[in-house]
């Protein structure tokens, strides 16, 4: 009775009573010495528990909680003890070695199924930060890019798993499904500049291949299926509600039912390969299905050398998005830094290009940093007007941005006309240049180009559309049956920070994200003008085989290659539509 009372009272309040304390107040003279002895022990116990206690609780509330909350967000996996068991005893027999024996044996893996980790045995860099900024920027808007890149250091703190997870949701929260088309037009040149050449030889050297992603599957499929030739893709799932990614991860695991599903009648049993890093290994299910699996080290990846574009599986020909550069976290943070001044340039930039003759816009264009290179031939600008050539010059030119009218304009200071396929309205508003808009159909184009031939000169951008990497689409031949001078005009555009072109964007801001840049540069080249040979109406050549040389002349002096590629191609693949900005007011 006497011990209940005292241990009631000790965690009652155990801060005011001492062991000793107690003691005294608890027990009479008639005790003897030895229950004394036992009795202090038990009480000295006690109290020293419940101190311990309350300490310990205090001091780990904070730790209670942020378990509590990662516990409900990560839902770890729980296989039976019979799957652990089996998994286990398969993960003790598996022959590990180093990624580099897998290269000499190119003969023997060509029937061979390969399970890669993408990021960790195919990308150089292990950060996805540049990753997830794209989509934040190009899907999310430059006010969701600015607050991703603000709370990324918070986001680390949270580790690998969680902070991936949080990333996510601060990228993809509100994204309409319908509309995301990054995974396929924007991001695979991002992955491509960041594939390492020895990882990539490994790769390519097994017959069918299955990739493995820590990000969300619609980020990385179109890279890996389309450049690579990987025959499936294992990534995250986002959760989808009214048309919408609500930024969350489905629970759905990569088991050896899910791989034989997509692998389909060949099913793989235990004789895959694995290919992984020692610092991100493959999932125990996948390991499963691996008879051996080759290692890389974090070290060994740093001494990687970038894939050329020469190697690449598929020539990286159309892409889209606006962000030029690699958007590192130091990269980022300039781009950030740059963009106050760069409005402030954009609103001394385009209205100085628009209003002011060439003499003059020139050197303050230059001044404020975009820059202009021209390169003239003795024939290029030569006046042909007689009795025989009645109309003006064609200035035929390939197309990297809207604004190439107007830098030939301005370089040749004389007025010029030029047709386009479809443009803004607000484009067409600005623009201090004469436009009609073609209709495809190809008697009322050509008698509409006849007309401003008559007018005087003109400059065409034959390709259709632009073309940001060093390609040449296919060239319409519908300028060569209609001139009787033609002079070619190569055109190169070399920007650091922003396009200013897109295709699934607002066509009205290309002016000004490419002014945004701080070194914008126009590099012009009018080549030697068409021997009278060479075009059909003195020459009797083929409208086509005029076309296909004013394409290689042009190709030749900017050291581009030539594509039978068209308009249409490049927005099926970018935009998933052919081009065409519909208005009801225009026939």
């Amino acid at each position: 009775m006497l011990f209940t009372h005292l241990k009631i009272l000790i965690v009652s309040n155990p801060n005011n009573y001492s062991p000793s304390f107690i003691c005294l107040r608890g027990i009479s003279h008639s005790h003897s010495r030895e229950y004394k002895q036992k009795l202090y022990c038990y009480l000295q116990s006690q109290a020293h528990k419940s101190h311990q206690e309350i300490r310990m609780a205090r001091k780990s509330f904070s730790q209670n909680a942020l378990s509590f909350l990662y516990k409900h967000l990560r839902r770890p996996e729980n296989p039976t003890s019979t799957q652990w068991k089996i998994i286990n005893a398969h993960a003790s027999q598996l022959k590990y070695e180093k990624y580099t024996s897998l290269v000499h044996r190119a003969e023997e893996l060509s029937n061979q199924t390969l399970i890669f980790h993408s990021e960790a045995s195919l990308l150089k860099s292990s950060s996805l930060f540049p990753y997830f900024m794209v989509v934040a920027f190009e899907a999310g808007g430059l006010l969701r890019a600015l607050i991703f890149f603000l709370l990324y250091p918070l986001v680390c703190l949270f580790g690998e798993e969680l902070g991936l997870k949080i990333q996510i949701f601060l990228c993809f929260f509100g994204i309409k499904k319908e509309s995301f088309r990054l995974g396929t037009a924007v991001l695979p040149r991002l992955f491509l500049q960041d594939v390492g050449d020895e990882g990539f030889e490994v790769v390519k050297i097994c017959g069918r291949k299955v990739g493995v992603s820590d990000l969300p599957r619609i980020m990385v499929e179109g890279f890996l299926k389309d450049y690579l030739g990987v025959d499936a893709v294992l990534g995250k799932e986002l959760k989808v509600v009214c048309g919408y990614y609500v930024g969350l991860v489905e629970d759905i695991k990569a088991d050896g039912n899910v791989l034989d599903e997509i692998l389909g009648e060949k099913r793989t049993g235990s004789v895959a390969i694995g290919f992984c890093s020692y610092k991100k290994l493959l999932d125990q299910h996948l390991l499963a299905h691996c008879k051996e699996v080759c290692l890389v080290s974090e070290t060994e990846k740093r001494n990687w050398h970038i894939l050329p574009r020469e190697k690449y599986p598929k020539p990286l020909i159309f892409h889209d998005g606006r962000l030029a550069l690699r958007p590192t976290q130091l990269a980022t943070l300039a781009m950030f830094m740059w963009i106050p001044l760069g409005i402030f340039l954009v609103l001394i930039r385009v209205p100085v290009g628009i209003t002011l003759p060439h003499w003059m816009s020139n050197p303050i264009l230059a001044f404020t940093g975009a820059r202009t290179t021209v390169a003239r031939s003795k024939s290029s600008t030569a006046s042909t007007n007689n009795e025989k050539r009645p109309n003006g010059i064609f200035y035929v030119c390939n197309h990297r941005t809207l604004l190439d009218p107007l830098y030939v304009q301005s370089v040749l200071d004389k007025p010029l006309s030029t047709v386009t396929y479809s443009i803004s309205k607000f484009t067409e508003l600005i623009a201090p240049i004469r436009t009609i808009h073609l209709t495809r159909d190809r008697e009322t184009d050509g008698m509409a180009m006849k007309k401003l031939l008559s007018y005087g000169d003109v400059v065409v951008c034959t390709e259709g559309t632009t073309c940001r990497e060093p390609y040449l689409l296919r060239f319409s031949p519908l300028f060569a049956e209609l001139a009787y001078d033609i002079v070619p005009v190569a055109i190169d555009v070399q920007v650091s920070m922003f396009y200013g072109t897109t295709a699934g964007g607002c066509k009205c801001l290309d002016y000004a994200f490419h002014f945004l840049n701080p070194y914008p540069t126009y590099c012009i080249k009018f080549l030697e003008k068409l021997p009278d040979s060479h075009t059909c109406k003195f020459g009797g050549v083929s409208k086509f085989e005029v076309a296909n040389h004013v394409q290689h002349e042009i190709a030749k002096a900017l050291g581009f290659q030539c594509t039978s590629l068209t308009r249409k191609d490049k927005y099926m693949i970018l935009a998933g539509n052919e081009g065409i900005i519909q208005d009801s007011k225009r026939p």
